[in-house]
C-alpha cells in the first residue's frame, strides 16, 4: 500500500468508516394477534403505515446499500402501491415468505450476492435508532456476528406447570431486539446447517449459535419494541410523542 493510500485508509478507521450493509426485513407474518383482520404491517401510526415507518429508517441511512422484502403474496399489490407512494427507493428485492419466519428469510438471503455485512429486522420494529444500527454493524464487522438488545429489568421466574422452580440471577440476562448483524458467508452457512438438521430457531442468532460462532451483543434502547398486540399501539404512539 503506498503511503497516501495508507493515510487514507487511517483517517477513515479515525472517523469511524463503516462499510455499507444490505437488510431483510421479514413482512410476511399475518398479525394474528394484532386482531385487525389485516397485516398488522398496514395499521397506521401518525396516518403512515407500520411497515413505511421501519422501511424509513433504512431508507434515510447513507449506509443501507439496499433492502430486502419477504412478503406473503396476498400483500404484494398493497404493498408495492405504499412503496410507491412513500417514495421507498431501496427495496431492491421482494421475495416470497414461508410458513415461518426463518424460512422467510432463507428466501431472501439465497437473493444476496455479495459476502458484505447483512442485517435481518423486524418490520413490526419502526423505533430502532440510526446511531444503534451503526453500532451494530461496526461490531459485526469486527466479530463477524453481532445482536441488539437491552439488560432485563424485571426479576426473572423460572416456571413449570404454573409453579415457580427458580429465581434466574438477573444481571445476566439479556431481552434480545432486532436488527442482527453477520457477515453474510457466517449467516448463510447458518441457515444451510438449519435446513439440513431441520432446526427451526427462534431469531437469526440462534441459529449461528449452533455454529459455535462468538456474537457480540451491543446495547440499544427500550423505545425498540416489536408491535405485536393491539396494546403495543398505545405504547406506539407514546413513544412517537417522545421523539416529536
Amino acid at each position: 500500500m503506498t503511503f497516501k493510500g495508507y493515510a487514507a485508509s487511517t483517517r477513515k478507521r479515525d472517523r469511524g468508516f463503516m462499510m455499507p450493509y444490505q437488510v431483510i426485513i421479514p413482512a410476511a407474518g399475518q398479525g394474528k394477534r394484532m386482531g385487525v383482520g389485516k397485516n398488522k404491517l398496514l395499521i397506521e401510526l401518525s396516518g403512515i403505515p407500520v411497515l413505511i415507518h421501519t422501511l424509513r429508517v433504512f431508507e434515510n441511512d447513507e449506509k443501507c446499500d439496499g433492502i430486502i422484502l419477504a412478503i406473503h403474496p396476498q400483500d404484494k399489490d398493497e404493498f408495492t402501491t405504499q412503496l410507491k407512494k412513500y417514495k421507498i427507493t431501496k427495496v431492491k428485492n421482494v421475495v416470497s415468505g414461508g410458513s415461518e419466519r426463518q424460512h422467510s428469510i432463507y428466501n431472501a438471503l439465497k437473493t444476496v450476492t455479495n459476502n458484505g455485512i447483512i442485517l435481518v429486522h423486524d418490520a413490526a420494529r419502526p423505533f430502532i435508532k440510526k446511531e444503534h444500527i451503526h453500532r451494530l454493524v461496526a461490531a459485526a464487522e469486527k466479530t463477524g456476528a453481532a445482536i441488539i438488545g437491552v439488560p432485563a429489568k424485571d426479576t426473572m421466574k423460572k416456571v413449570k406447570d404454573w409453579k415457580v422452580t427458580e429465581t434466574v440471577e438477573r444481571s445476566s440476562l439479556w431481552a434480545v431486539q432486532t436488527p442482527q448483524a453477520f457477515r453474510m458467508s457466517i449467516l448463510l452457512e447458518a441457515y444451510v446447517l438449519a435446513e439440513k438438521e431441520n432446526f427451526l430457531g427462534t431469531d437469526d442468532a440462534s441459529l449461528v449459535e449452533r455454529l459455535s460462532t462468538p456474537i457480540e451483543i451491543v446495547e440499544g434502547d427500550y423505545d425498540n419494541i416489536k408491535l405485536t398486540t393491539l396494546e403495543d399501539l398505545f405504547f406506539a404512539e407514546a413513544i412517537m410523542k417522545k421523539r416529536n
